[in-house]
C-alpha cells in the first residue's frame, strides 16, 4: 500500500487502510453512496463508494481495517478518493502501527522538558498541583498519547503533549518580554488548558468526541479536572484557584469560541493568543503538508484564508 501523504491524483489507491468514519447517505436524485474518511498514519483521505451495491463492495464498519481498490482524484483543492473495491480486512493482513497518526516529535523528550517547566514554578501550591498531574505515572502515560484535536490541529498521538508544550514554551517567552505576567501562573495554566481534551476525546483509533465531551467540551471539563485535584490540596488559596480556573475557562478568548468567560486577566489573554498561536500554525504546517499543489493551495475554513506554500 502507498501512505495516503504520498498518494497523488491520478494514482491508483489499494491496499487496506483505517476506516475512520462511514456515512451511508444518497445524492440529491436519490442514488446511494457511502462516505468515508480512511487514515494511516500519515494522514486522512476523503473517500467515496458511488456504487455501494456493487459486487465489489462488502460490508464493512466504521473502526474496521479494510483493503481497497479505486482512484485518486482532486476535488475542491484537496485529494479524494474513489473506491469500486472494498472489504473488511483480516487481522493478519495489516499492523495498526501504521495507520495511527503520531506526533513526529519523541514524547519522552517532550515531556522531560515539560517536568523541567513544572520544576521550574516556585509557588508552592501550583507546583504541588502540577506534580500530582504530570508526576503521576498513569497520568503521564495516557497525556503522552492523547491527541489533542479530532481533525482540525494535532489531532495525532502525542498531539496534546506537543501542543501543550509548545504554547508553554511560547508564554514562558512571553514572560520575559512582559513582567509584569505572574509567570507560575501562566505555565500553569499553559500547561493545564486542554487537560480537558482526555476526557472529551477517546483514544486512538477512535479519537472522537465522548458523550460528556458533547455535552461539557474540554474547557469546563478541563476546569471541573483542575477543582477536582486541588481539593487535595490542603488550604489550597481561594485566589490561586480562582486565576487559574479562569485562565483555563478563557482560554479559547471569546464566547463564539467556546470560552464561558472572556480573559480578565493579562494571563489569561496571554494564554488564549499563545494557544490560537499554536494551533492556527499547526492547521497551516498541516494543510501544506496534506497538499501537493504547489504556491496557493486554495481557501482553508480554518483559517478562512486562501493560504500559499512559501
Amino acid at each position: 500500500m502507498k501512505y495516503i501523504k504520498d498518494l497523488t491524483e491520478g494514482s491508483r489507491i489499494q491496499g487496506v487502510y483505517f476506516c475512520k468514519s462511514k456515512i451511508s447517505t444518497e445524492t440529491k436524485n436519490g442514488k446511494p453512496y457511502d462516505s468515508l474518511v480512511l487514515q494511516d498514519k500519515t494522514g486522512l483521505l476523503d473517500t467515496k463508494i458511488w456504487d455501494p451495491n456493487s459486487l465489489g463492495i462488502s460490508e464493512f464498519e466504521a473502526g474496521d481495517f479494510i483493503d481497497v481498490v479505486g482512484d485518486v482524484i482532486i476535488f475542491n483543492n484537496a485529494k479524494q478518493a474513489r473506491l469500486t473495491r472494498a472489504r473488511r480486512a483480516e487481522e493478519n493482513e495489516y499492523d495498526p502501527a501504521d495507520y495511527m497518526p503520531s506526533t513526529k516529535k519523541n514524547p519522552e523528550i517532550m515531556y522531560k522538558e515539560l517536568l523541567e517547566l513544572v520544576d521550574s514554578i516556585e509557588n508552592t501550591y501550583y507546583k504541588e498541583l502540577m506534580e500530582l498531574f504530570f508526576k503521576d505515572e498513569e497520568f503521564a502515560s495516557v497525556f503522552k498519547h492523547a491527541s489533542a484535536a479530532k481533525t482540525v490541529h494535532h489531532g495525532f498521538i502525542g498531539g496534546l503533549l506537543e501542543h501543550s508544550l509548545n504554547v508553554a514554551k511560547v508564554c514562558d517567552q512571553s514572560c520575559t518580554l512582559y513582567p509584569m505576567m505572574k509567570r507560575d501562573l501562566l505555565i500553569s495554566a499553559a500547561l493545564l488548558h486542554d487537560i480537558g481534551k482526555l476526557r472529551e476525546l477517546s483514544a486512538f483509533p477512535q479519537n472522537d468526541y465522548t458523550d460528556e465531551g458533547q455535552l461539557l467540551g474540554h474547557v469546563v471539563m478541563g476546569a471541573m479536572m483542575v477543582e477536582e485535584k486541588i481539593k487535595e490540596i490542603p488550604g489550597f488559596p481561594v485566589e490561586l484557584k480562582t486565576d487559574l480556573e479562569h485562565c483555563i475557562l478563557a482560554h479559547h478568548g471569546s464566547l463564539e469560541f467556546g470560552s464561558p468567560k472572556k480573559p480578565a486577566l493579562i494571563e489569561a489573554l496571554a494564554l488564549s493568543m499563545a494557544d490560537n498561536m499554536d494551533a492556527k500554525i499547526e492547521t497551516f504546517v498541516e494543510a501544506v503538508e496534506n497538499s501537493d499543489s504547489d504556491g496557493w493551495l486554495g481557501f482553508n475554513k480554518f483559517l478562512d484564508s486562501n493560504i500559499r506554500r512559501t
